[in-house]
């Protein structure tokens, strides 16, 4: 048949065209019949579809009325009422289910709709469009034949029931509900499974896949058993056992799924699971016993441990493997402490297979059962090797000396103490000898700590080679030793030993590139008759080093009850000095320089004088030896040099052009902070730094250390001048002084003593005015002394000729 223009159309073959093109598309979905109706209620069009479902071909289906085709039967009427009313309102006819009774006699259930097809602005054509849902009504016709019993079953099942179709939930249960925590079904229907699940399930599978793969074995099975992680509608994971069933297995499309919660009983599941890892990777050892006290298991800690494999412990007694270091009372007592308390620790020994014991810590408890009668025990065993190891490490170090690895005060302490009751027990003698290295300073000042540090480990090795291994040598502090000799036997044997460790002590030290000479000083006190007592021991002892250091040196002094005299008189000349600072007791004398030349005085001398409120007046000889060694030169050189400062800048106040000159003691000069010092004076007093001259000795410039040039070169920057005191009495020769920013050398008084030394006098002037230094001479006591200077070239002289002049002087 050929194809009409679109002229020769008419609006009912042009809307049957256009219905044609529609269908042709609509071919490719044949779920959806597709039928068109003229005016009569024929069918002038339909697919192939609905040809199917009506039981004819396509040919034989039109020209039809539809409701022979699909017969509404009781409510054709109402089928042909909703037809005429798209006819004439020309809107779509409602949605909704009919049950028809086919050409073919078949029942159906059909989804249907009515579509008007205007054309022309008329209406041409009505489509009926329809699915067979049949299969959905035969499921809830399926569903409801199940009965009355059922739907009680379903509302009141305490374990959560979801039906679903084509893998969407259709219908829960108020169990279903409660377990996922929605407050209606509305938030369960509609949703899939894994909408309620993580996005993995815990071990790593995707849980959209695993919904779907465990829904098609229950389809292809008839049910389908699992374990599903879920969360609920809080967000909040549980565990569940799940079960599906298909209904009508490879024919239905519903799944009949029971979720039973199993949260607790995973829970249970973890703990258990982890108690067994924890016993079996603890890193301690752990056995477990019957009641009987037979092994029943052990971890692998425990094998690495002693060295018993499980298999060989098991069913063995735990007494079997006992170290053998403690009796069968020590293991009573034990046992005694679980029954009683259930438990026991504490720190014991144990054995490996190979026979070695060990320290270890172990703890035992009684697991009693619900009858509370003792059904296991569980040992667990921590090898302590390591922190027994540690713990002496440390202990050693807190009782040794760091350095020398000598005991230090704390051991010696404890070990004397020991000896002393040995010796009182004994009825025998002790001897304590206390050493200090003479001169020790100078070596760490001139050529370092390190050096220093060496020679010390040097001297502690000599000296343990001259005791016998139940004496004591330890490192006191510093430079200083001490020696305890138990069961010395006598004073005789400690006078031996003492002899020995001289001798070692003084032996040449190669320290690297160093050759060094070295000398002690020691003290010895005895027990019982120089102390019964520590501190008296000790104290005594080094009472007679010190001594032994003013006879010399290089000895050693036992210890009398004269030395302890003299020491009860340095301590009160020591309170006394401390007072004295507090108290203002210290006073400044000032003895002239003059110059030889003009006779006129240039200057002054501080002397330090203390005025003593017992003992008058005392000169510096009487107590500066005692300033020194308790270490107050600092503070009272210190009042010296802002009091000297302070009179000089009131003689230039009242007309007087004085440089006041100040002497500096080796230990106030070697104080860090002693430039600083000296620029703090001039700054409190005012006092110009050309006015004021600092006298150091030989020594001090010898001794001072390597920050010696620094010190002079600061006080240069300062202003300050600096002269040599009591030149020619100490160990350096001018030539070294030349490197250092020195401005005057003062000739010792000793030159002018028995005879002036002409010929050292001399040479020290011309040695002298090569290096432009100015030169006094000191201690100037007659005329003719005055007369040689002035014929020798010296400048400037003082002592007591010197402050006669000045008194002469009108």
């Amino acid at each position: 048949m050929s194809t009409p223009s679109p002229a020769d159309l008419t609006p009912v073959h042009a809307a049957l065209d256009l219905i044609a093109r529609m269908v042709g598309a609509l071919e490719q979905t044949p779920l959806v019949a597709i039928s068109s109706l003229d005016r009569e209620g024929k069918v002038t069009f339909c697919n192939s579809q609905f040809a199917s479902l009506a039981g004819l071909t396509m040919q034989e289906a039109i020209g039809r009325p539809l409701a022979e085709l699909m017969s509404r039967a009781e409510r054709q009427d109402e089928h042909d009422a909703m037809v005429e009313e798209v006819w004439r309102s020309g809107k779509p006819g409602p949605l909704g289910d009919w049950h028809v009774r086919a050409f073919s006699g078949r029942d159906l259930w059909l989804y249907s709709t009515k579509v008007p097809v205007w054309q022309d602005g008329e209406l041409a054509q009505v489509v009926c469009m329809d699915v067979d849902v049949t299969q959905r009504k035969d499921d809830e016709s399926a569903l409801r034949a199940v009965g009355e019993n059922f739907s009680q079953m379903f509302a009141r099942s305490s374990d959560a029931v979801l039906i679903m179709r084509d893998g969407m939930i259709v219908e829960v249960n108020p169990a279903a509900m409660r377990l996922f925590k929605c407050d209606s079904a509305a938030r369960l229907a509609g949703h899939r499974l894994h909408t309620f699940s993580p996005l993995r399930q815990p071990g790593g599978e995707l849980s959209e896949t695993g919904v779907a793969s465990r829904e098609a074995v229950a389809f292809s099975d008839g049910n389908s058993r699992f374990e599903w992680c879920y969360t609920d509608c809080d967000g909040t994971a549980f565990w569940a056992e799940v079960l599906m069933t298909a209904l009508q297995p490879g024919q239905s499309d519903l799944l009949y799924v029971v979720v039973r919660d199993i949260s607790d009983r995973k829970q249970a599941e973890r703990t258990v699971r982890l108690a067994a890892q924890v016993f079996e990777n603890s890193r301690d050892a752990i056995v477990l016993t019957d009641r009987r006290r037979h092994i029943i298991a052990s971890n692998r800690a425990y094998s690495q441990t002693t060295g018993f494999a499980a298999e060989e412990l098991l069913g063995q007694p735990i007494s079997l493997y006992r170290s053998g270091v403690q009796d069968e009372s020590f293991y009573r007592e034990v046992w005694s402490q679980v029954e009683a308390s259930d438990h026991w620790q504490g720190e014991t020994w144990a054995r490996r297979k190979n026979g070695e014991i060990f320290p270890c810590w172990v703890s035992v408890t009684a697991i009693r059962d619900q009858a509370g009668l003792v059904s296991n025990y569980m040992g667990s065993l921590s090898d302590i090797t390591e922190r027994k190891r540690t713990e002496e490490y440390t202990r050693h170090l807190a009782e040794h000396d760091f350095l020398t690895d000598l005991p230090n005060r704390v051991l010696l302490l404890d070990r004397l103490n020991l000896a002393l009751a040995a010796a009182r027990r004994s009825k025998s003698s002790l001897a304590v000898l206390f050493l200090d290295l003479d001169r020790f300073k100078m070596i760490n000042d001139t050529l370092g700590h390190a050096v220093g540090d060496r020679l010390l480990k040097e001297v502690a090795a000599r000296l343990l080679r001259c005791v016998r291994s139940v004496d004591t040598v330890s490192r006191h502090g510093g430079d200083e030793f001490v020696v305890v000799l138990a069961e010395v036997g006598g004073p005789e044997r400690a006078a031996h030993v003492a002899e020995t460790v001289l001798q070692a002590v003084t032996q040449e030290y190669v320290l690297g590139e160093h050759l060094l000479h070295v000398s002690t000083s020691i003290g010895i006190a005895m027990f019982p008759s120089d102390g019964a007592d520590i501190d008296s021991l000790v104290k005594h002892a080094d009472i007679a080093m010190y001594h032994a250091k003013q006879a010399g040196r290089d000895r050693y002094q036992f210890f009398g009850q004269e030395m302890n005299a003299r020491v009860v008189v340095h301590a009160s000349l020591e309170k006394g000095l401390r007072r004295a600072l507090d108290e203002g007791q210290f006073e400044l004398a000032y003895q002239p320089e003059v110059d030889i030349a003009s006779g006129e005085v240039v200057g002054m001398e501080a002397l330090l004088r203390w005025r003593h409120p017992e003992q008058g007046l005392l000169l510096p000889q009487d107590f500066l030896n005692v300033a020194q060694e308790s270490g107050l030169m600092v503070a009272i050189g210190g009042w010296v040099l802002r009091s000297a400062c302070s009179r000089a800048r009131k003689w230039l106040e009242d007309g007087g052009a004085l440089v006041v000159s100040v002497n500096i003691a080796i230990g106030q000069f070697m104080h860090k902070n002693f430039v600083d010092s000296v620029a703090e004076a001039l700054r409190g007093s005012g006092l110009a730094p050309q006015w004021l001259e600092l006298e150091l000795t030989e020594d001090t410039i010898m001794r001072g250390g390597s920050d010696v040039p620094e010190k002079l070169g600061a006080l240069r920057e300062l202003g300050v001048r600096v002269s040599i005191d009591d030149f020619g009495t100490g160990y350096s020769q001018l030539m070294q002084l030349k490197e250092f920013p020195i401005y005057k050398l003062k000739i010792a008084q000793s030159f002018m003593d028995n005879g002036t030394d002409a010929t050292a006098i001399r040479t020290i002037i011309a040695m002298a005015r090569s290096l432009d230094m100015t030169v006094i001479a000191e201690g100037v006591e007659t005329e003719d002394q005055l007369q040689l200077l002035r014929e020798l070239g010296c400048d400037q002289y003082q002592g007591q000729l010197a402050e006669n002049a000045v008194r002469t002087t009108p």
